[in-house]
């Protein structure tokens, strides 16, 4: 022990060895194991396992988990003492070791595979690549330790389970306009499976943090995907109630802060949270009730704040950081709220956990119980391997949460010929409609082959401008079929302009003229054009790359064929996942989100939608506020669009008001 400049003693905690599990297995003993103690249970696998959070979810649920998978050695000792079944060390970015693995499984019959693979590199994956390893199965040695998400997805395609459960972080999904997530739904849905995907806050499924993770799940028997109902604010677990009945300690600054084993006496009332935590604890003691030493000045500051005090609220001559750089270096948790959402930072410091009564950080078995992990679970290696492990881990709730979901349906039958799973089936109709609309006078709204740069560019600088689509239709039919504009074609487009302001965006044309070589570099057409970033996303998308359209009317069809108010409350997280299930993935991927934007523009509205004329109509979740034959005809086709608008109209205020 050394006392260094950070003003305690520093210290490694005892390193905690932990015996393995009485009914875990190695691999030479898998078929035994998978004749006795796993005969007639319902198998899973946990790739990126971690200590076992999301295992600890399925258990719950009711699956065994026969195999875990994990290149981290304190996290698999921590699996294999908690857990039945294998606790492997494998690195899945490695083919070879895939291989293995997937010939180890062979005897089993596994029902369910989940993970959360690493997440750093889905919002810097180049899409084209993003391809390639999808189809290669991930096996291009350049990218084997990074893309693990294809090789998750790999396992899942060779083992053919009944039913897949992913985690992540939002991040995911949001840093790449969810890409990989589609790419990886399209790729199941090939296999035959229904998917689903949630941005899922952990606090209504019981776990006494805040916390938004993605969730994909994906099942081969049926297409019900359902979730147990989501608790409300005023029942949600709150500090007081996960961790209230833990002991005090004596908190001295730069002592010892806690043991490894303390007396535990249970309160008169303890939580219906508390009592589910202490299940096959031992009742007189609590295990891993231990922090960090605290510095006098920490001591000080700690002491001296409550939950809503700022680190620029500090006696300025305590403080070690700039203030304007760290508004938010130290949080004080409030009993009587969540706390902040556990991440693995806190087994570097943890000023952002400091505990509501006592001037001290959470302790290895408070953070435990904010992330569910009950006191009968033990993480081995020393002090900062717990925090890291409970940090990085799926908090157990959540996970049994999402694995009910996946549970088998008994009173369902796989239909004959397999699943055509709905989202797939909407998808097809909306590419099939948005063709026909590129030989209608929409065709400047989508891409494809009669859409160039040009005319891309054109669209996207008039788009903000108040015009009617008649006539932005006419200045962009100026430059159809053209690849490069001429001196000539920009003074048509200027005198066709029929307002000063479409005029002055006009003119923004000026510096590419005659540079032909210019327009078939999306990039530089960008940069020369200096387009806005709403004009930039909508020019991309009109020269056919893949990305999400978050534009109010493409939000609003999103959320009334799925049935939610996604388009006016969390537009940028809900509402985007929401475009994922009809955008999908693949080549056609930017026509259908192309086409989703012309239908929230002419036929979806926010007031009168023309339910009618929706090419999506009979799948939409608001129709039941829809006047029911004005569905059959638009199905059938025989309405007569000239008798129906004054009915369309009432109807339409019905379904607006939604």
């Amino acid at each position: 022990m050394r006392k260094q400049h950070y003003g305690v003693p520093l210290e490694r905690s005892d390193c905690l060895e932990l015996k393995r599990h009485r009914n875990s297995c190695k691999p030479e003993n898998f078929v035994k194991w998978l004749n006795g103690f796993g005969s007639g249970k319902r198998l899973a696998v946990d790739l990126f396992s971690g200590a076992g959070g999301l295992s600890l979810g399925l258990e719950r649920a009711k699956w065994t988990v026969a195999a875990a998978v994990d290149f981290d050695e304190r996290a698999l000792q921590t699996h294999a003492a908690n857990f039945p079944g294998m606790s492997l060390k494998m690195d899945l970015g490695n083919p070879d070791e895939r291989d293995r693995l997937v010939k180890l499984l062979e005897p089993a019959k596994i029902d369910l595979v989940a993970g959360g693979p690493p997440c750093q590199p889905f919002s810097r994956a180049g899409r084209s690549k993003i391809r390639s390893l999808v189809e290669h199965h991930g096996r291009d040695p350049h990218d084997r330790r990074k893309e693990l998400w294809s090789a998750y997805l790999d396992v899942v395609k060779r083992l053919r389970p009944r039913a897949v459960l992913m985690e992540n972080v939002p991040d995911m999904g949001l840093g790449d306009d969810f890409f990989v997530v589609r790419t990886i739904e399209e790729q199941l849905e090939d296999l035959g499976y229904a998917t689903q995907v949630r941005l899922v806050d952990a606090w209504r499924y019981g776990v006494p943090q805040h916390r938004k993770r993605l969730i994909l799940l994906a099942r081969n028997d049926v297409e019900r995907f359902e979730w147990r109902q989501e608790l409300e604010h005023e029942n949600r677990t709150t500090l007081q109630d996960a961790i209230g009945d833990l002991p005090a300690l004596p908190v001295v600054a730069t002592e010892r802060v806690g043991q490894r084993v303390l007396p535990y006496t249970s309160p008169s009332k303890p939580s219906k949270f508390a009592q589910d935590m202490r299940k096959w604890a031992r009742k007189d003691r609590v295990w891993d009730h231990m922090t960090r030493r605290v510095r006098k000045d920490d001591w000080e500051i700690f002491s001296s704040m409550d939950s809503k005090t700022l680190y620029s609220e500090i006696a300025p001559d305590l403080q070690r950081y700039k203030a304007d750089h760290f508004t938010d270096k130290y949080k004080k948790l409030d009993w009587s709220d969540l706390s902040r959402s556990i991440t693995a930072h806190i087994a570097k410091d943890g000023y952002w956990y400091i505990h509501p009564d006592q001037p001290r950080t959470l302790t290895v078995r408070e953070a435990a119980r904010v992330q569910t992990f009950p006191d009968r679970f033990r993480f081995a290696g020393t002090r900062s391997d717990a925090f890291r492990q409970i940090g990085n881990a799926v908090p157990p709730l959540l996970g049994e949460a999402a694995a009910e979901a996946l549970l088998p349906v008994s009173d369902e039958q796989l239909p004959e010929g397999g699943l055509k799973p709905r989202w797939r089936t909407v998808r097809m109709d909306l590419t099939a409609w948005a063709e026909g609309q590129r030989e209608s006078e929409h065709w400047y709204q989508l891409p494809g082959e009669q859409m160039s740069g040009l005319q891309a560019a054109v669209v996207a600088i008039l788009s903000g401008t108040k015009m009617q689509p008649t006539q932005l239709a006419g200045m962009v039919t100026i430059v159809r079929g053209r690849t490069s504009l001429s001196k000539t074609a920009l003074t048509a487009l200027a005198a066709a302009a029929p307002t000063e302001a479409a005029r002055k965006r006009v003119d923004r044309l000026a510096p590419l003229v005659g540079k032909s070589a210019v327009w078939g570099d999306e990039e530089k057409v960008r940069e020369q054009l200096e387009l806005k970033p709403a004009e930039a996303r909508l020019y991309q998308l009109l020269v056919g790359e893949d990305l999400l359209w978050v534009g109010q009317g493409a939000l609003r069809v999103a959320a009334r064929l799925h049935g939610s108010d996604s388009d006016r409350t969390n537009r940028l997280s809900d509402g985007r996942v929401d475009l994922v299930n009809l955008v999908g993935a693949g080549e056609e991927a930017p026509l259908r989100m192309a086409a989703l934007r012309l239908i929230g523009s002419n036929v979806c509205r926010a007031k009168e939608p023309l339910c009618y004329e929706c090419p999506l109509s009979k799948y939409c979740v608001a129709r039941d506020n829809v006047s029911s034959d004005l569905f059959t005809d638009a199905m059938s086709g025989t309405h007569d669009r000239n008798t129906v608008p004054a009915q369309a109209r009432e109807a339409g205020r019905t379904a607006g008001r939604r």
